[in-house]
């Protein structure tokens, strides 16, 4: 027995298939009339989210409750928007550690501007049509996030990215960090020096730094509620039929899923590219 077309995806520690299934129906789209006491909860949570987590929602739900004039039903209007939340910042967060954990990352760069150059909103325009174009043109591929520096607030962009081939050249500077008030050692990139301002291209050197990478991406997230920036074609799953042989047990709900084991063959439309490896996935079909 074999699972031909699974979508497969690595979680940090194993290969996880989903095996493909179809579907004689296509669900059509419904018109969702949003609740109005729902959209004014979600309103008033983003009006206090500088507040500590108990007091915003006591105060959320006294304010619905002027409107409503039930307690227990603002309470529960309250609780189901948090809950949906949850819920849809657990999907976000699986989706980009499995859009994560696909690629082989190579740098993590960080971007900031030059007033002589650009003004911020010149500079955030201009670097991510850069970006998309480096993403069509030159296969870069990148997950990254907008920040402002605790000090003086200057806009600056993060990000991870898989980098084929450079454009620039790559050079070393030194200046006086006034976080760490000591001298530090930066290698930027002249094609965004020239255009753009200071930034910083670090190598990734090993899979943890990826990690430390996206903690700190996250950890900006949720102070901020700020939207995680992706490129175009950054793929959450590669597509490969599955062997029996190569399933250790099946896991998740109902047993939907296939453990794999780790040196599994990757199998495109019966063509066996061989035991899963970087370079292997590479040559595989993918899917979001």
């Amino acid at each position: 027995m074999h699972y031909p077309k699974s979508k497969v995806y690595f979680d940090g520690s194993h290969y996880i298939a989903i095996p493909h299934t179809e579907q004689p129906w296509k669900r059509r789209k419904r018109n969702i009339c949003r609740d109005k006491n729902e959209e004014k909860v979600k309103e008033i949570l983003e009006s206090k989210k500088d507040k500590v987590k108990c007091e915003k929602i006591k105060e959320t739900v006294e304010e619905i409750d002027k409107e409503v004039k039930d307690i227990e039903k603002s309470k529960e209007i309250v609780r189901k928007v948090l809950d949906k939340e949850k819920r849809n910042r657990i999907v976000r967060l699986t989706r980009l550690y499995r859009k994560v954990n696909l690629q082989q990352w190579t740098h993590f760069c960080t971007f900031t501007y030059d007033s002589e150059k650009l003004n911020e909103e010149e500079f955030k325009k201009k670097l991510l049509n850069c970006l998309r174009h480096l993403s069509s043109r030159k296969d870069w591929k990148y997950i990254g996030v907008w920040e402002r520096s605790p000090i003086n607030q200057r806009l600056h962009f993060h990000g991870i990215f898989v980098i084929p081939k450079m454009i620039g050249e790559i050079i070393e500077t030194k200046d006086y960090s006034t976080k760490t008030h000591k001298i530090q050692i930066t290698y930027q990139n002249t094609f965004f020096l020239d255009r753009f301002g200071r930034n910083d291209f670090k190598e990734i050197e090993h899979s943890s730094l990826v990690y430390q990478a996206i903690s700190y991406i996250l950890k900006y997230i949720r102070k901020t509620s700020e939207k995680v920036i992706y490129s175009k074609h950054l793929q959450t799953y590669f597509i490969s039929d599955i062997l029996e042989n190569d399933i250790v047990c099946t896991i998740g709900q109902e047993d939907r899923k296939l453990l794999l084991f780790d040196d599994f063959l990757c199998i495109d439309e019966g063509v066996v590219m061989g035991k899963v490896s970087p370079e292997v996935i590479n040559k595989m079909p993918k899917s979001n």
